[in-house]
């Protein structure tokens, strides 16, 4: 299992845009992967769903736990880790 907690720091948080570009991201990896919104404690759901991710309703400034359990998790959670750090450039 791998884990980041990383804070959201575009404009639009992780709605619309920059939710398709972090599923898609997810998607691409073999292994499980959840998203969970720490500043509205919220439960973990599934973050290859983009309707699910959009239900975190993660603004600007909040803070996320992404865990991936499986293959390539490390890959995984690097390459959204990425996403994030880079406000989805």
């Amino acid at each position: 299992m791998a884990t980041a907690i990383l804070t959201v720091n575009h404009e639009a948080g992780l709605h619309a845009r920059p939710a398709a570009t972090f599923v898609k991201a997810a998607t691409s990896f073999p292994c499980a992967i959840t998203l969970r919104n720490l500043d509205r404690d919220k439960k973990a759901v599934n973050a290859k769903s983009m309707v699910m991710v959009l239900t975190q309703g993660v603004v600007k400034g909040q803070r996320i736990e992404v865990i991936a359990t499986g293959e390539r998790e490390e890959e995984a959670i690097a390459a959204l880790r990425g996403l994030i750090e880079s406000n989805f450039d």
